[in-house]
């Protein structure tokens, strides 16, 4: 039995336990929205309903999958515990899509980290460094691999496609020796099958498997990760083997890389897999999923002609155009799975709408073969719309997180039977109207400023190597400055006291000077530390993009509509529903009292408009560029106002610029320009001797580096180190980088504590392909996450390797 599922199936808790969550939490069952169509009505005729959920959110509606984990990792609670935790939740969530009706339920969505680090303990896949001998992965491997530990550095994460999950990266090479090796799937088949309800087990396909892999270290670039296709499909026909015979009818395979530019060679890879597959299948109905854009031609062709497979799922709500692939020829007799409901965002679905879009594909593919199902995952958005109680009413009128889109897709099933819920439906389109006439949503002056924006490219007056020398005159820095990225460890007195604030236990004085007690502390540790350019710690902010949202107009706020981004770690995303302005400055006033704690360089610290906009539920009434445009002139004022106070370096983060970028290469040049363009939008009014800092982190950054050059920041520091320093080979490959430059020089993501030597040779390796005049040394991202026993010994050991190479440096004049 798989050690990471070793519990039994039959012994189902209502409630998790108290001592994995903040504060006691209602039965975990999910509720539904008081709109929604009476499910005991429509029990037995939904069941026939032909309706599918690609996948579902894991962490539970009150984050109770991050405590058990953070509990566990802390060895607070057993193993025991948490696989307790994670029964509970399984069950609840099979059990609501199953009262809702969906007929095709899918099973192994959830993860104690990631789909694709379990996809490579199913393989056994495990990297030698772990030290592995074999057996069924437990959770001391896949913890080690996923986040690190004491002696060895984790895997390296990355973006999923264009969304803001992050996975763990496989590292396979040819002599990786492939087993079985987590049972999780077939367990957790089981453990539905014992609770009453059939389920789709889902595998992450093995094509795209081993495109989102990666050469493990000492591989040639050059290896085709392909070539091991025939090496894994062995263990993919056990694992079906197993599923047959423990009772599935159905499996579904997420092959999301077909939605890419994939050349030929890449695309026979799928007609080779599933034609090896098909002789194991024989006897399932198989479904190979897609999602987040359109499908190409050549991929649509490639995926509607594989044998053995008896449906396709498409993201019909990113994908618009592949309506039209389906219109133009669908494979006679196969199932479409029509993703209608979106999966990545939380407004409401146009029922009306949806339904029209649905009848016309029932003309072509059959009536009794289109099944409505959701454009992706719903591990995108949050959990369940009735946890908030907070929200202004008719704002949550337009609003559906992932329990109310279970409700959407089987209200579209039953109405494409002809069974409509009327009342439903009226409900639904008087929500649309209310959303398209609100005054809530619309601001001609911000629209009209915006507007304006497009007539000017908004770059700065003098080119970036003049400023820095203005820049050095003011600062006097030494060389290989020393920086942090801007937060620092949030404790738990830190959270309860901006808890209580919010709650009005404590009052505004009180929060203040508790805040200003954090900053100081923080500023004097940076100085003991001999840190060169200073950060206040952000203490009295929750999110780096939250904390932002609820300064502006035009955003709305939950109070659990937390998000999966990596692990344990769940965001909050803001939902900005209308335009969007400034009323008055937002980190003025904690700058300046931080930068009154010292004479070194203090910088501000601010959310870019990228950032924001990604790291946001966004309207969908207006293309994404205006919004951003809109959020790019809140921020410029932001900019302006700090400078004003005497902040003479102002970091504005684009962590997320590259997670935006169109994942079809027709699409990315637009894209690119309209973000590039907001980042300058942001700064271009601002004094030479004022140095901007942009910061990004955890994306593959090497196919936009001309672009991000464009941003024409003084001075960007980048995730590096996590990532095998393959941001250096853009470097080595010729691209001459003028403005200053930060690699990370350790992983922030694992408690590891990288040593003095550890650095000195991450920095020795970029001091090879970049000018020690330009280099920064600092950490690869925030350091909110980590604990000051873990934060102090690795910030001491980064300055001192910086003193190291400063001297070496200097000796070799």
């Amino acid at each position: 039995m798989n050690q990471l599922n070793q519990v039994s199936p039959h012994r189902v808790a209502p409630l998790i336990p108290l001592r994995f969550i903040s504060k006691p939490s209602r039965s975990l069952p999910f509720s539904f929205s008081a709109k929604r169509p009476s499910i005991l009505r429509f029990s037995l005729l939904a069941r026939a309903m032909a309706s599918h959920i690609v996948g579902y959110p894991r962490m539970g509606p009150k984050r109770e999958l991050k405590f058990a984990l953070e509990s566990f990792w802390d060895k607070k609670s057993s193993a025991e515990d948490l696989k307790k935790v994670a029964a509970d939740l399984r069950a609840s969530i099979w059990k609501q899509m199953a009262d809702a009706g969906i007929k095709h339920i899918p099973s192994n969505t959830f993860s104690y980290y990631d789909q694709v680090l379990d996809t490579t303990a199913m393989l056994g896949a495990v990297p030698p460094r772990y030290g592995w001998s074999g057996g069924e992965i437990g959770f001391d491997v896949y913890f080690s691999m996923a986040r690190g530990n004491a002696s060895v550095p984790a895997m390296e994460m990355t973006k999923w496609f264009d969304t803001n999950y992050h996975y763990i990266v496989p590292e396979l090479g040819p002599e990786v020796k492939f087993s079985y090796a987590s049972h999780k799937a077939v367990e957790e088949f089981k453990e539905a099958k014992a609770l009453g309800v059939d389920t789709v087990p889902v595998l992450v396909g093995p094509v795209s498997y081993l495109l989102l892999s990666k050469p493990a270290k000492g591989v040639e670039k050059s290896f085709s990760l392909l070539s091991l296709i025939d090496k894994i499909l062995p263990v993919y026909k056990e694992v079906v083997a197993e599923l047959k015979a423990a009772g599935a009818t159905w499996i579904q395979f997420d092959e999301p890389t077909l939605v890419l530019d994939l050349d030929a060679h890449q695309l026979e890879a799928f007609t080779h897999a599933y034609s090896a597959l098909e002789s194991s299948l024989a006897g399932l109905n198989v479904v190979i999923e897609t999602y987040f854009a359109d499908i190409p031609v050549a991929a649509y062709k490639t995926l509607t002609s594989l044998k053995g497979v008896a449906g396709y799922g498409f993201d019909l709500v990113r994908g618009t155009q592949t309506l039209d692939l389906i219109k133009g020829g669908f494979p006679s007799g196969k199932y479409l799975f029509a993703g209608v409901v979106d999966g990545r965002n939380i407004w409401a679905n146009d029922l009306a709408a949806s339904l029209s879009t649905l009848k016309a594909l029932e003309g072509i593919v059959g009536k009794d073969k289109i099944v409505v199902s959701t454009s992706c995952s719903l591990l995108h958005t949050a959990v369940d719309l009735v946890n908030e109680t907070k929200l202004d009413k008719e704002i949550k009128s337009w609003l559906a997180f992932a329990a109310q889109k279970i409700v959407e897709v089987n209200a579209l099933a039953k109405a494409l039977s002809g069974h409509k819920d009327e009342e439903f439906f009226s409900a639904n389109a008087a929500a649309q109207a209310s959303r398209k006439s609100s005054p809530k949503v619309t601001n001609e002056a911000v629209q009209k400023a915006a507007a304006a924006l497009k007539s000017s490219e908004h770059r700065r007056a003098t080119n970036v190597s003049a400023r820095l020398d203005a820049q050095q005159k003011k600062l006097n820095l030494p060389s290989l400055p020393t920086t942090t990225i801007g937060s620092f460890p949030q404790t738990l007195e830190l959270r309860r006291v901006r808890r209580e604030y919010k709650a009005k236990k404590v009052s505004e004085e009180e929060y203040v000077k508790a805040i200003k007690e954090e900053i100081n502390k923080v500023v004097k540790l940076q100085e003991e530390l001999d840190i060169d350019v200073l950060v206040h710690g952000e203490p009295e902010r929750n999110d780096m993009v939250e904390y932002f949202g609820e300064q502006l107009s035009g955003f709305a706020f939950t109070v659990n509509g937390w998000v999966q981004s990596y692990g344990s770690r769940c965001v909050k995303p803001p939902i900005i529903y209308g335009d969007v302005s400034r009323p008055k400055p937002m980190t003025v006033f904690w700058s300046s009292i931080a930068q009154s704690f010292t004479k070194r360089p203090m910088k501000g610290m601010l959310t870019g408009p990228v950032t924001i906009l990604n790291w946001s539920f966004v309207r969908n009434d207006q293309p994404r560029f205006e919004t951003c445009y809109q959020i790019a002139l809140a921020i410029k004022d932001e900019v302006e106002d700090l400078e004003k106070a005497g902040i003479t370096v102002i970091q504005i983060d684009e962590a997320a610029l590259r997670e935006g970028l169109p994942l079809r290469k027709s699409d990315q040049a637009f894209y690119l320009n309209w973000a590039v363009h907001s980042f300058r939008i942001t700064n271009c009014g601002v004094h030479d001797t004022t140095q901007i800092h942009t910061h990004m982190c955890y994306s593959h950054f090497n196919d936009i580096i001309h672009s991000i050059i464009d941003m024409d920041a003084d001075v960007i520091t980048i995730e590096n180190s996590r990532s095998d320093e393959k941001l250096l080979s853009v470097f080595r490959d010729g691209v001459k980088y003028g403005a200053g430059i930060g690699p990370g020089v350790y992983d922030i993501h694992s408690p590891r504590i990288p040593s003095t030597e550890e650095i000195a040779d991450r920095i020795n390796k970029m001091l090879a392909v970049l000018e020690s005049n330009i280099l920064w040394v600092n950490p690869d991202c925030g350091l909110k996450t980590r604990k000051y026993s873990e934060v102090k010994p690795a910030l001491s050991n980064m300055v001192a390797a910086a003193k190291l190479l400063r001297t070496q440096l200097a000796s070799a004049k």
